[in-house]
């Protein structure tokens, strides 16, 4: 990665665009054409010849044909939005789990079935070349993902839409498992190249942090702030294609890479310095070198901080800079033309730095630049945890970003005004709504930030934002009422059933035609035949034959055989205590108890399989996957159990592995506490695929559970509502002592049977599960969680009312495709009007 000073880009910049030097060739998409240029990558860029026996290099070639065929396209929607001039939403985001990019280009390129025939001829198989691919790894879960589908479901709709991300270059970790452990290790996914990026050097900003605030009179004796010794890094724009299905459109990912503004300090290095030569280039580098940093130390805190305004501030002036090449310096109209939408709290800093960018460098006053900045701020909420919308403190914000706490500090004083003037005397109210958070610490509330700097608030499903409006942000909402909605999560029907599913996509497209790749509500139209025999019987096959897929995989990397023909069972999602998959083992142990104890008539054989990250600073979490491995070892290793039970826990859990879990599952766990989870997007996946959903009334389970019916979904657990009444005089010990189950369970825990060599490592679990301040109420809703588990090994034994079940749950997908949730963004904050490129010429 080369260093760049200030000064570095002024010869690059032409005068005035060329319009001559992009004028392209149109590139065929027929077989022939390319073959052609697979060929001459290989040889003439790669220097490959047929002594190569890799893979990597075939993918590299086939990967740069194909992005070519995206350039072009690209290139075209581009100059189609500038020549336009026309509204534009940007969409910041600390993780975009993009997942892998060569099959999901071919697949909206329409030239996939084209390819795979071209490199049969060539000795090759599309399958083994496609696996070459690593993930990008700039998401931790759900919330990278969405934000990865909504850029697709954008293009594919056509709406001028870019993305704005960091480009970490380790991702966030490598998970692989020892001793039943979690272990961290570097992913560095870019260390064979990213075909898929351009490096965009021209475009590069500068980022301050540190120095000091400074007061002046201007030209006209106004008072001015100006941010003045500061400690620069710069940020270097990569940026991704993003196409849409088969339109034409291409939008982009901006992803920012931190660098130095000098290499290093030669003085210090020729005077022997080494270490302090290249410290700066060090210390420039760390903000975007991992996802996430592990924020339990204070250094921890400072990386994060500097992480989230990195990428606001380098997006703002990229987009500030885009708006002045089309616009001039007038900024009359930019509210009009521009959007900005923040995912979660993590960006939420960009509603200060506008302000100061406004204020500062272009010389506004006040009242100018907040109706331009609280008219162009949306944002989205993720969650209901309180400890997770982010705080800092004052004393960090004060020593990273001076001028943007005065700026913040000033933003809480006239919303404070606004509320006195509310309500007037109401000074508990004040203190609630401030985003200054008083204490021994202060703290600087970012959601609070977001909610008075937007326009637009919203939750992602229709329970999450009901439990804002009424509980997390009730102040709010009665101050606002006009800004608080809600938006239902989604995700992209082409990577998670026609990318990632082909034999279910062919025989949907046999029965129904391929319009439900772009409109997902067509795929309603399988529901009548789940009567039918025929039809049934080749949806079990497709099933079983993903099934086999899965289990290879899991063979694969976990050692453990599953018979294709079981119950799969699984929950795959980012290891936390809300999530539960605590409960998923407690009911493991209780299948394993039942089987010890010769209670297995009627047995219906299980395979269960878990798999997600857990944070590398939550000791809770890790401990959780130290347990379901262990539980693992010792039902796979009983010899009485042999197959009615299997259990693994996939390391590394990625996009391409889901890739492969959604088609195989036959049971999905949504078993989050009631009130807990925003919405999920995993359930939606599994839904789309057939599986059958085993939830509590949560998130997204509520508004699937309308879709397909009670009937054909499993329900159990308290009510959101229920779990209020309950929490006040909560007794999880006379539950256990109540149920003959959870205590056999219990007591195989506390007894040690899944850690006889390693005495009391598993006492917090207990402990947790114990406790009458346990908020995720595990001991209640474990009986009906396990009445839900035997009604499912029930219905499965009579295999055509399961498929029947699996059928309607994919008929019933329709609402949940990001292209219904980008319409109802667009209707209702965006209001962007869609673009249709010109053909490249």
């Amino acid at each position: 990665m080369p260093y760049y000073s200030e000064n570095h880009f002024a010869p690059l910049v032409l005068s005035k665009p060329n319009k001559k030097l992009t004028s392209l060739k149109v590139l065929g998409m027929d077989k022939k054409s390319l073959l052609r240029n697979i060929k001459h990558y290989y040889t003439h860029r790669l220097g490959r010849d047929s002594n190569c026996s890799t893979t990597h290099y075939p993918y590299m070639a086939l990967s740069f044909a194909v992005r070519d065929r995206l350039m072009e396209r690209w290139i075209s929607t581009q100059h189609s939005y500038d020549e336009q001039n026309c509204r534009r939403t940007y969409y910041l985001s600390l993780e975009f789990l993009m997942g892998r990019s060569l099959g999901n280009a071919m697949l909206n390129l329409d030239i996939d079935a084209t390819l795979r025939e071209g490199l049969l001829e060539l000795g090759l198989v599309l399958e083994e070349i496609a696996e070459s691919e690593p993930d990008a790894g700039l998401g931790n879960g759900g919330l990278g993902r969405l934000a990865a589908c909504f850029l697709d479901s954008c293009a594919t709709l056509q709406l001028p839409v870019k993305g704005y991300g960091i480009r970490y270059q380790y991702g966030m970790f490598r998970q692989h498992i020892e001793n039943g452990y979690q272990v961290e290790d570097p992913d560095h996914w870019l260390r064979d190249g990213n075909p898929w990026e351009v490096e965009r050097q021209e475009f590069t900003q500068r980022v301050s942090f540190g120095g000091h605030t400074e007061y002046y009179k201007d030209a006209l004796g106004l008072t001015r702030a100006r941010w003045v010794d500061t400690r620069d890094v710069l940020a270097v724009p990569f940026d991704t294609p993003v196409p849409g299905f088969r339109n034409g459109t291409v939008n982009t990912l901006r992803l920012w890479q931190a660098a130095a503004t000098d290499e290093f300090d030669l003085e210090e290095f020729n005077a022997g310095s080494y270490t302090e030569a290249v410290g700066s280039k060090n210390n420039a580098e760390n903000i975007t070198m991992v996802l996430y940093p592990n924020d339990s130390s204070e250094n921890g805190k400072e990386l994060r901080l500097k992480q989230q305004y990195f990428l606001a501030s380098a997006s703002l002036k990229d987009v500030l800079r885009k708006w002045k090449s089309l616009n001039g310096d007038r900024l009359d109209d930019f509210a009009a033309k521009n959007c900005f939408q923040l995912n979660d709290t993590h960006p939420t800093v960009a509603v200060a730095e506008l302000m100061r960018l406004l204020l500062d460098e272009e010389r506004m006053d006040w009242d100018s630049a907040w109706s331009i900045t609280s008219a162009t701020m949306a944002y989205t909420n993720h969650t209901l945890l309180p400890e997770a919308l982010e705080r800092w403190p004052v004393r960090l914000f004060r020593q990273l970003l001076p001028r943007l706490l005065d700026i913040i500090y000033e933003i809480n004083a006239r919303h404070l005004a606004q509320v006195a003037t509310r309500w007037p005397g109401d000074t508990a109210r004040q203190r609630r709504l401030s985003i200054i958070e008083e204490g021994p610490e202060p703290q600087v509330r970012m959601a609070y930030l977001a909610i008075i700097g937007s326009f637009s608030i919203n939750g992602v499903a229709e329970l999450h934002s009901k439990l804002l409006v009424e509980g997390l942000f009730r102040d709010f909402y009665e101050l606002w009422p006009e800004k608080f909605n809600n938006k239902t999560n989604g995700v992209t029907q082409r990577r998670w059933l026609a990318h990632c599913n082909p034999q279910l996509k062919a025989l949907l497209n046999d029965e129904i035609g391929d319009a439900w790749i772009s409109d997902l509500k067509q795929i309603q139209r399988i529901a009548p035949l789940a009567g039918r025999a025929a039809f049934r019987q080749r949806w079990a096959k497709v099933k079983r034959d993903n099934k086999k897929r899965l289990a290879d995989l899991v063979e694969r990397e976990c050692g453990v055989r599953f018979n294709p023909d079981a119950l799969f069972d699984v929950q795959v999602k980012r290891i936390h205590e809300y999530k539960r998959q605590l409960l998923n083992v407690l009911h493991c142990i209780h299948l394993y108890a039942r089987i010890k104890a010769d209670d297995s008539d009627n047995w219906t054989p299980r395979c269960v399989l878990l798999a997600g990250k857990a944070a590398p600073g939550y000791a809770q979490a890790k401990l959780i996957v130290k347990l379901i491995n262990n539980v693992a070892k010792v039902i796979n290793n009983d010899p009485q159990v042999g197959d009615r039970l299997k259990m693994a826990f996939l390391p590394n859990y990625r996009v391409s592995a889901m890739e492969v879990i959604c088609p195989g599952t036959d049971l999905s766990e949504q078993i989050s506490t009631a009130g807990k989870e925003a919405s999920g997007t995993g359930n939606m996946k599994f839904m789309m695929n057939g599986a059958l959903t085993i939830g509590t009334l949560d998130g997204a389970n509520i508004e699937i559970r309308e879709e397909v019916g009670d009937e054909h979904f499993l329900l159990f657990g308290l009510t959101e509502e229920e779990i209020k009444v309950q929490r006040h005089d909560y007794q999880p010990d006379l539950i256990i002592a109540r149920s003959r189950d959870l205590s056999r369970v219990m007591e195989l825990l506390e007894k040690g049977q899944f850690n006889q060599f390693e005495p009391g490592i598993f006492d917090p679990l207990i402990a947790a599960i114990r406790s009458p301040d346990d908020p995720w109420m595990l001991a209640a809703d474990f009986t009906s969680y396990v009445e839900a588990q035997q009604t499912a090994a029930e219905r499965y034994l009579c295999q055509e009312e399961w498929i029947r079940s699996a059928i309607l749950n994919c008929a019933h997908s329709g609402k949940f495709s990001t292209d219904r949730t980008m319409q109802d963004y667009n209707r209702e904050i965006w209001r962007l009007d869609p673009i249709r490129p010109q053909p490249p010429a």
